[in-house]
C-alpha cells in the first residue's frame, strides 16, 4: 500500500469544537440546520451547505455546491481552517463510553492514500456504490479543490505501526474533547518526526491490503476525481496531490461494528400467524415475550422479530446457508433471501420503499417505537457482522448485501482536511 504525508489543514486548538461535525451522511439537512444553530465556524456549512440557504433548498442545486466552496475558503481566510506548514501523518483516537466500565478506544493512522490502489484493488471494498451518491461527492471534492471529510478504513493489526501509536499517545494531544452530541471523546495528535514518518510510510508499504470500513461513496469519489485530474494535466507526472485522498486507517482488532437492523411496512398480504407459520420452514421460531431489554441475538444466525408487540427468536436452521460462502452465511444474506425476499417480496433493498434501516446504536427501542406507533409492521434485528467476515468477502472480491454493517462511532469531520493542490 502506498501512503503518503500531507499538509493537513486544521483548526486551531481554542476553536476546534466549534469547528468540527459529524459526517455529511449521519444526518439530514434540517438537523444539521439546527445543529449549527447560529455557529457561523460550524463545518456544517462546508459539508451541508444547504443550510446555507433558506429550508427546502435542494442539497444537489449547483449554488449550494459553490457555496461549500465559498465557505471554505472564508474559513481559511479567517484562520478557523490553518494549513500544517509541514507533511505529517496525524493519531486520531475515538472513545466509546467515556468514563464508564466499558469504555473503548480506537486508534487510527490519518494519512493519504494512493488513488491507483483504490482503482486497482488493493483498496478493497465490500459495497456496492450508487453512481448518483458518487457524482454528489465527486461534485463536492471537485468544487472545494479537497477532501473536506476523511474516509474509513481498516488493516490487519501491525505491530510497527501500534507501537509509533502507543508512543505518540502517552504524549499531550493536539486536541482533546468529549463531543456534546453523543458523548464520544476525541483526541488528535501530530506526528511530524521525519524518522517516525518514514517508519509508517514503509510499514503500509508493506500491507498487500487496506479495507474500506465506511465511507465506500467518499472514496469512490476521491478516487475518480483524483484519476480525472491525472488525464487532464497534461504534465502528470503521478506525485501530486489529487493522487492521493485523506483515509483514517484503524487496526481491524479495534474496530465495533453494531447490529444494523430492519423494519417494514407491511406482511406481503399475510396475517401474522402465517407469516410466522411461513417463518418455521427455515427457522426454529421461539416466543420470547414483551421483555426489550433481552430480545437482541445472542448469536450468529439468530435473529430477533418484534411483531404485535411481541418478541421472537429466529434460529436459522441446518442447510439454509452454507459455511463455506463468505456471502450466504452472513445473517444479513440469510435475512435478505429467506424472509425478506422468499416471504415478504422484498427483493432489491436499495429501491424498495416497504423497508428501511435502523443502525443499532439507536438500540432495540427505536425498533419497538417505530412498529408501536403504526409506521411500521414489524421489525427484524441482526447479529452484528464481524470485521473478520467485511474483509473474508473483501478478499474474495465479492459484495456484501446493502446496509450490512454499521461502524461506531463515526469518524469526526473538520479536525484535518486535505487540499488536492
Amino acid at each position: 500500500m502506498k501512503v503518503k504525508p500531507f499538509k493537513g489543514i486544521r483548526p486551531p486548538k481554542d476553536i476546534v469544537e466549534e469547528v468540527q461535525s459529524r459526517p455529511y451522511d449521519v444526518l439530514d439537512s434540517e438537523e444539521a440546520r439546527a445543529e449549527a444553530g447560529d455557529n457561523e465556524k460550524s463545518l456544517y456549512h462546508i459539508i451541508k451547505p444547504e443550510i446555507n440557504f433558506a429550508p427546502g433548498t435542494s442539497e444537489y442545486d449547483p449554488k449550494v455546491y459553490e457555496s461549500a466552496a465559498q465557505h471554505f475558503q472564508k474559513f481559511q481566510d479567517n484562520g478557523w481552517l490553518v494549513q500544517d506548514e509541514k507533511e505529517q501523518y496525524y493519531i486520531y483516537a475515538q472513545t466509546m463510553n467515556v468514563g464508564e466500565a466499558n469504555e473503548k478506544t480506537q486508534y487510527g493512522l490519518v494519512v493519504c492514500a494512493y488513488v491507483d490502489d483504490y482503482m486497482t484493488g488493493k483498496i478493497k471494498k465490500h459495497e456496492l456504490t450508487r453512481r448518483d451518491k458518487e457524482e454528489d461527492r465527486m461534485k463536492h471534492v471537485r468544487v472545494n479543490n479537497a477532501n473536506i471529510e476523511p474516509v474509513f478504513f481498516a488493516y490487519k493489526d501491525n505491530k510497527v505501526l501500534a507501537d509509533i501509536i502507543a508512543k505518540y499517545i502517552v504524549t499531550e494531544p493536539e486536541y482533546d474533547y468529549v463531543a456534546t452530541v453523543d458523548g464520544f471523546g476525541h483526541k488528535f495528535w501530530c506526528i511530524a518526526d521525519d524518522d517516525d514518518i518514514a517508519v509508517i510510510t514503509d510499514a503500509f508499504a508493506q500491507m498487500p491490503a487496506m479495507y474500506i470500513a465506511d465511507g465506500h461513496h467518499r472514496s469512490a469519489a476521491a478516487a475518480l476525481v483524483g484519476a480525472e485530474k491525472a488525464k487532464q494535466n497534461p504534465h502528470h507526472r503521478g506525485d501530486e496531490e489529487y493522487n492521493f485522498f485523506m483515509a483514517v486507517c484503524f487496526p481491524a482488532s479495534q474496530l465495533t461494528i453494531l447490529d444494523y437492523n430492519r423494519v417494514v411496512k407491511d406482511l406481503n398480504g399475510l396475517s401474522s400467524e402465517d407469516f410466522l407459520k411461513a417463518l418455521e420452514k427455515n427457522f426454529v421460531v421461539t416466543h420470547i415475550g414483551d421483555d426489550t431489554d433481552n430480545a437482541a441475538p445472542k448469536k450468529l444466525h439468530q435473529f430477533a422479530l418484534y411483531l404485535d408487540k411481541e418478541w421472537y427468536h429466529l434460529d436459522a436452521k441446518d442447510g439454509t446457508y452454507d459455511e463455506n460462502d463468505s456471502i450466504g452465511v452472513l445473517d444479513v444474506d440469510i435475512s435478505s433471501r429467506l424472509i425478506l425476499d422468499e416471504i415478504l417480496n422484498i427483493g432489491d433493498l436499495r429501491s424498495s420503499d416497504r423497508i428501511d434501516f435502523v443502525g443499532g446504536l439507536r438500540g432495540l427501542k427505536e425498533l419497538v417505537r417505530r412498529v408501536d406507533s403504526g409506521e411500521m409492521r414489524a421489525a427484524l434485528a441482526l447479529y452484528p457482522v464481524s470485521m473478520q467476515q467485511i474483509m473474508s468477502v473483501a478478499d474474495t472480491g465479492k459484495i456484501m448485501p446493502p446496509k450490512a454493517t454499521w461502524f461506531e462511532p463515526k469518524l469526526r469531520s473538520g479536525l484535518v482536511i486535505h487540499k488536492l493542490v
